[in-house]
């Protein structure tokens, strides 16, 4: 008979796809112990079901659209910070793709994402990053500024898609077929890894920003408005990366 330690040591190292087996192999074991190890399980297998549904919910719009080929999930991250660039991802994912947990970046931990952003971009069939810095922002706006991000996120593919799932948005210089979807980060799977994909990149390259530009809190506060942010803002003036169309009101 296993020792209590043995079973515990084999729970951790079981897989939650496997979590079935390990229950029933240990659910007949009266050992109080063993009880608790078997009810921690049957909890995980709980949760695993659940994210499975979750997930299959996540590729609603992908299945809507199964008789295309390459369909590419849009996002940007960085539309309203003070400081840096806009980052947008455009990003194909294999058809199924078992990365699980994959969400709207805001609604997950930093290392989650950190996770998920190694996942996504060793098993994507194809990613691209597009970035316009604040000089661009400045010039044209936010908005310009983001869809020209995004086309270059498309144009960048190495695999050229044959439909766009953007997030709240239109690409009127893309020649391909578009579904904007509202809040498309928590409803479309391609949407989210792209979200994911962005922010990671953004937030690195917010943190390099953090040691050339030190004072500003950029490591912590990723460019956006917060208290410390504006304080320095005030103290220290704008440094190059600031925005000047979005720092009026605070110089």
């Amino acid at each position: 008979m296993d020792s209590i330690s043995e079973i515990k040591n084999k729970l951790l190292l079981t897989a939650d796809k496997d979590l079935k087996a390990f229950i029933e192999q240990y659910s007949s074991d009266a050992r109080s112990g063993v009880v608790k190890l078997v009810q921690s399980a049957e909890k995980r297998k709980k949760a695993y079901l659940a994210e499975l549904e979750r997930m299959h919910e996540m590729y609603h719009f992908e299945r809507m659209y199964a008789e295309k080929q390459y369909i590419a999930g849009l996002d940007e991250v960085g539309r309203g910070p003070l400081a840096g660039p806009v980052v947008t991802c455009a990003v194909i994912l294999p058809r199924p793709c078992d990365i699980l947990y994959i969400n709207d970046s805001k609604q997950l931990s930093a290392a989650k994402r950190d996770e998920l952003y190694d996942a996504l971009t060793q098993k994507a069939m194809a990613y691209s990053i597009g970035i316009m810095d604040n000089n661009v922002i400045d010039e044209i706006n936010i908005l310009e500024a983001t869809k020209k991000a995004m086309e270059m996120s498309v144009e960048d593919l190495k695999i050229k898609p044959d439909q766009l799932f953007i997030d709240a948005l239109k690409l009127e210089n893309i020649k391909i077929d578009q579904r904007s979807i509202i809040k498309g980060d928590a409803k479309s799977a391609s949407i989210a890894a792209a979200s994911i994909i962005a922010k990671v990149t953004r937030d690195r390259m917010m943190e390099e920003f953090d040691k050339i530009y030190p004072g500003y809190g950029f490591a912590k506060n990723k460019g956006y408005g917060s208290a410390e942010h504006i304080k320095a803002l005030k103290e220290l003036g704008p440094c190059p990366i600031h925005r000047k169309s979005f720092i009026g009101n605070f110089i």
